[in-house]
């Protein structure tokens, strides 16, 4: 019985034992294929095979990883050629590799990513920036360095940095530079700038001098001075060379190189006339922390390549891509992967002629690798390899140089974490998240033209359009605006608060002054500020109130001047003469005052003269009594005593009343003999609109509108007066003689007015508020 059950138990112990011999045989096979698809004889290419080949010779002599499989890498070149990477790709789905290292370049990444989908093998590209490689179109594509999106963000923030609000782009016309500038132009919107002009050149070798100085001269005509080059080495060297030719790389320009230009410069020793091209230009490097194992490899790169080819940021991501690929295969194989592939049937059904197309296999288990790849959390050359959310590296950062001289400088650094800053990213990962602006710096910069000052990053364009800006063309008051005579210019206060406003703008803004009226007589401001609605003018300058009338139809700036309407009048002179010592007081106040000293004595005397003897006596000698009494009490001069108590209380008060009286008519009196004293019937707006005298105002002005609309005044008491001398001699005539008894202007002008003249003055308060201000629709 016992063996009945034993032998059940053995045949399932070897069976267990079989099968699982056999996975590990299938799951961990001797080799894995790898493909790698780049373009070997570019920079990246050269330093990217190099690089990709000693990171092979790592992992397999590694025995912490694979556990005796070994990475076999077979590479091809694209040449960046959508129809070769195509035909490579192809042929590598007929190898049964599962995975491939690249591609390096946008187009080809695009084409292949469909290959990759369908046959579910993963690509691993260092060297693909373009941001429009999105995981759900291209589920098996993995960026294994950073995106476009990145880098495009920090030239947005450095253009905001500088305060600068538009650029020009030239970009290589293919997929990488076209969704490259895409990119930068939502960056720049998100800050409020904008690419005020952008050109492609074509991305075929050869382009001529010719074409890459015209595209040049118009970048020349635009208003923007700041200039992002985003091309391949090649374009870019040629356009630096022509820049120069044209003073291009001189004062005022500035020129942002994206990182093309510095994997060039790691790479390579370039040529003294190439660094002379492309003096003060700031270029992103995709930024690499510091660590022992980055030096320890840099250090065995010299010895590899002799110090004949530089390493750059893509080398270094192409290395960092093997291992993260061997870590991702090996978790693969714990997890119970299988290296299997299957036909696909469609493809079964498209046999025929040479192109066998059923040798393509899928991978079964893509989709495993895929996911294993994703979730690597790993350290390598370039610093951690994790991925977020949206499958891009995490802490992405560029180094921001500056070329100076044989070399570069480093000017600071950007990161998505802490924005930009003079310390490397790395030691801010710690520090609480903070993008405020206030914090953001970057170390000084040599321009082009060797200025330590930054450049504005604007000229007025030599062939953008010309604002028309309208101008009152004014016979009165040329000093606040007016056109020189004989020339189209105009000059005058408004004029210099106009152009002084335009040259703190952060962006140019051309125009031209067209004259409004034909300067013999004032403009009517009214017809002026309409013209803007009929689309004769796009703007207006000068002396222009605004009103609520006005702002109905057309936006003003802020007032930059206050201003408001006063009335002016003329003024005659009080002479003193002898009888001066009786002005202090109007006979109104004399006779009331005469009549107190008189009362106050009598009452006195009825509460005295019955218990008081210096209150009685004679009728006549009562009588002087009252009066001596009343008067002498005005210079406290009384010798009479008073005895009851509602007499001395009566004195007390009228004592007190004096001694008020006395003060104010000194005060008075001594104002009328020392200060001269002018005089005017009319004491404001109120007094001259209840009179029927008539009203000056100046032409054209909007005071005719105000004093007839709002204040209801008769407009047959308007007069129109054009000049200051019409102002002073209206105002002399006076109503008697054909003249006006005041004048209703807006202050600036009676300031001004006034400055000159003495005979006149302004009477009441402003009785509106408003200001200048410049106008537009």
């Amino acid at each position: 019985m016992k063996t009945i059950w034993f032998l059940p138990l053995v045949f399932l112990y070897f069976g267990l034992f079989s099968f699982g011999y056999c996975k590990n045989v299938s799951a961990r096979p001797a080799v894995v294929n790898v493909g790698a698809l780049f373009t070997l004889d570019s920079t990246i290419g050269r330093v990217a095979k190099i690089a990709i080949e000693e990171a092979v010779k790592d992992v397999n002599s590694n025995s912490s990883i694979l556990h005796g499989t070994k990475l076999n890498i077979t590479m091809q070149s694209s040449n960046c050629s959508g129809f070769i990477g195509m035909v490579e790709a192809l042929r590598f789905m007929e190898t049964d590799i599962v995975a491939i290292i690249g591609p390096q370049c946008s187009t080809v990444a695009h084409i292949v990513s469909y290959v990759s989908n369908e046959l579910q093998v993963p690509l691993l590209s260092f060297g693909v920036t373009d941001p429009t490689l999105s995981s759900l179109q291209y589920p098996f594509f993995v960026r294994t360095t950073q995106s476009d999106s990145f880098q495009m963000t920090a030239v947005a923030e450095m253009v905001s940095y500088y305060g600068w609000k538009a650029v020009s782009v030239i970009f290589v016309d293919n997929e990488y530079g076209r969704n490259g500038v895409s990119a930068l132009n939502d960056k720049l919107a998100e800050r409020r700038c904008r690419i005020s002009y952008k050109s492609g050149i074509p991305p075929e070798s050869g382009v001529n001098t010719g074409y890459v100085m015209d595209l040049l001269v118009k970048v020349a005509l635009m208003e923007s001075r700041v200039i992002v080059l985003h091309v391949s080495p090649s374009l870019g060297f040629q356009v630096f060379s022509v820049a120069k030719y044209l003073g291009m790389m001189g004062n005022g320009y500035v020129w942002i190189a994206t990182d093309w230009l510095a994997y060039m410069l790691d790479s390579a020793s370039l040529p003294s006339d190439t660094l002379e091209s492309m003096q003060g230009v700031l270029v992103l490097r995709q930024h690499i922390p510091e660590s022992d194992r980055k030096k320890n490899f840099l250090s065995r790169w010299k010895n590899l390549t002799g110090g004949s080819l530089g390493m750059n940021s893509y080398g270094l991501y192409a290395y960092d891509s093997v291992w993260l690929l061997a870590h991702a295969i090996e978790s693969f194989f714990n997890q119970g992967g299988k290296i299997s592939f299957s036909n696909d049937s469609r493809l079964k059904t498209m046999e025929g002629g040479n192109l066998h197309l059923g040798a393509m296999s899928i991978f079964d288990d893509g989709m495993l690798l895929l996911g294993n790849i994703l979730q690597s959390n790993l350290v390598g050359l370039t610093g951690p390899l994790k991925f977020n959310s949206d499958r891009s590296l995490i802490h992405a950062a560029y180094d921001i140089i500056n070329v100076i001289g044989t070399g570069f400088r480093m000017i600071g650094y950007w990161s998505n974490y802490s924005g930009l800053s003079k310390e490397p990213p790395e030691t801010l990962y710690a520090q609480p998240f903070n993008r405020s602006s206030t914090i953001q710096h970057l170390h000084s910069v040599i321009w082009p033209g060797e200025t330590l000052s930054k450049p504005r990053g604007w000229v007025f364009p030599n062939n953008g359009k010309l604002l028309k800006i309208g101008v009152p063309n004014r016979a009165s008051y040329r000093e606040f605006v007016s056109k020189v005579r004989g020339s189209d210019m105009f000059q005058g206060f408004c004029i210099d608060v106009f152009t002084a406003a335009v040259n703190l703008l952060p962006y140019a803004v051309p125009y031209q002054f067209v004259a409004f009226g034909d300067g013999h007589k004032n403009p009517s401001y009214t017809q002026l500020v309409d013209s803007i609605t009929t689309g004769v003018f796009d703007a207006v300058v000068g002396d222009i109130t605004i009103v609520t009338n006005r702002t109905k139809i057309v936006d003003f700036s802020q007032p930059y001047a206050a201003s408001g309407l006063v009335v002016v009048v003329p003024f005659r002179k009080l002479n003193t003469g002898a009888w001066a010592f009786l002005r202090p007081f109007s006979p109104l106040m004399w006779t009331v005052t005469a009549c107190f000293f008189v009362v106050v004595g009598i009452v006195v005397w009825i509460l005295e003269h019955r218990i008081n003897d210096e209150f009685r006596g004679p009728p006549k000698r009562q009588v002087i009594t009252i009066l001596w009494f009343s008067l002498s009490t005005l210079f406290f001069a009384h010798k009479e005593n008073t005895v009851s108590t509602l007499g001395r209380l009566v004195l007390i008060i009228w004592l007190f009343v004096v001694l008020i009286i006395n003060s104010s008519y000194t005060a008075s009196l001594t104002s009328i003999l020392t200060v001269q004293q002018l005089y005017s019937p009319i004491n404001g707006i109120e007094s001259l609109r209840k009179s029927d005298d008539p009203i000056g105002y100046q032409e054209g002005s909007f005071a005719e509108y105000y004093l007839s609309q709002e204040l209801n005044i008769s407009k047959s008491r308007l007069v129109a007066l054009r000049t200051p001398e019409d102002y002073a001699k209206a105002l002399k005539d006076g109503p008697g003689k054909g003249g006006v008894a005041a004048v209703v202007d807006e202050r600036p002008y009676v300031e001004l007015f006034l400055s000159s003249q003495c005979s006149f003055r302004i009477v009441g308060q402003e009785f509106t508020k408003s200001g200048w201000g410049f106008v537009s629709i």
